[in-house]
């Protein structure tokens, strides 16, 4: 049995990722129609939209490292993307649901963002250029998705919760 090597832990990675933007791709309607506010159901919307590219963008580099893109179930994500279904059934009509779903999305942004860092540093340690540069597309989308979900929670809907 030869070693695991930084290869194999970017592949790992890789698909635990893919996986993960997947479920993501699922659950950000659901989040959308649950939202009351209408700049939180747009930033929802408008993130389902950024997930779709960044799944194509994951796929590139599926072809670029000559690997079919397959996804490896991602309990981390499994469990996030869970406490905002607990969120919406038990905050359903109340007024801190808008806060809920914010607190639960950047969870999702954050295990994300350190996701695609990662594995930025890695393909950069492993020399391969293209993929860096369609990791730090997808970093930068995230990054500025969890910014939108700061101003919005800071704005409006944690004073609505209160």
């Amino acid at each position: 049995m030869t070693e695991k090597n930084l290869s194999d832990l970017f592949l790992d990675t890789l698909k635990d990722i893919y996986y993960a933007e997947k479920q993501i791709y699922k659950s950000l309607p659901k989040m959308a129609k649950a939202a009351n506010s209408d700049q939180l159901r747009q930033a929802f919307e408008k993130h389902h939209e950024e997930t779709e590219g960044q799944i194509e963008r994951l796929e590139q580099i599926f072809e670029l490292i000559e690997k079919p893109a397959r996804g490896k179930r991602c309990d981390a994500i499994e469990g996030i993307l869970d406490e905002g279904k607990e969120i919406m059934d038990e905050y359903k009509h109340a007024p801190a649901l808008d806060a809920g779903l914010l607190a639960a999305a950047q969870a999702v942004e954050h295990y994300e963002i350190s996701r695609y860092g990662t594995l930025k540093a890695w393909a950069t340690k492993l020399g391969n250029k293209d993929v860096v540069r369609l990791l730090d597309q997808t970093l930068s989308e995230e990054k500025k998705t969890d910014e939108t979900l700061t101003k919005i929670a800071g704005s409006a809907v944690n004073a609505e919760a209160a």
